[in-house]
């Protein structure tokens, strides 16, 4: 069943899979926003495969100049390895899907779903981690210093720290993300079925 080769349909979806993978490259995966009494407006960043934006032009850099009156390190994208190497693991995946789409097996779409499992526990644990990182080990010599305090936002939701309103929520590329990998369990439900095409 493993070795059975894929149908044409199916052979077409791998192929959209790796193009929904393609399109990570110029979509935001993540987005984290910040509310706060000095800036009611509002501001935040984009987190991408390879960078981090802000939401607008200055919203980094007021960023980074509140994290430095509650101790937080400055967001640098050349201090965060993951950016580095997550375009090449995307490579990794998109050529996986284009491997798939000319030498279509079935069991190489259960080694592309898990991929995306490994993958995605990983990056939510990293991601998890490089919050945790900048929200606790903060500077005792900030000028705001509240013993005890920590400044980590939320992995997923809104959360309230001292007078700022931290929201974090999946962008579009998450999206793109989930889309793919269910296309992939779609693929293998209806290869296990016998659907023809």
């Amino acid at each position: 069943m493993l070795l059975k080769k894929l149908s044409s349909r199916s052979r077409w979806l791998v192929l959209l899979v790796g193009v929904l993978l393609a399109m990570l490259y110029f979509v935001p995966l993540w987005s984290i926003g910040l509310v706060a009494p000095q800036y009611p407006e509002g501001m935040g960043m984009y987190i991408w495969v390879q960078k981090i934006t802000g939401h607008s032009e200055f919203d980094l850099k007021n960023i980074n100049l509140l994290n430095h009156y509650i101790g937080m390190s400055p967001i640098i994208e050349k201090s965060i390895p993951e950016l580095q190497f997550m375009p090449w693991v995307l490579a990794y995946m998109i050529c996986g899907a284009l491997v798939t789409f000319f030498f279509s097996r079935l069991f190489m779409v259960f080694l592309g779903i898990g991929n995306f499992f490994l993958l995605g526990l990983a990056g939510f644990y990293d991601f998890w981690k490089w919050e945790y990182n900048y929200g606790h080990n903060l500077n005792p010599d900030a000028p705001i210093s509240i013993p005890g305090m920590s400044y980590q936002p939320p992995l997923i939701g809104c959360k309230t720290l001292l007078n700022i309103e931290a929201c974090s929520w999946p962008h579009v590329g998450t999206i793109f993300l989930f889309a793919a990998g269910a296309i992939l369990l779609y693929i293998i439900f209806r290869e296990i079925r016998g659907v023809h095409d």
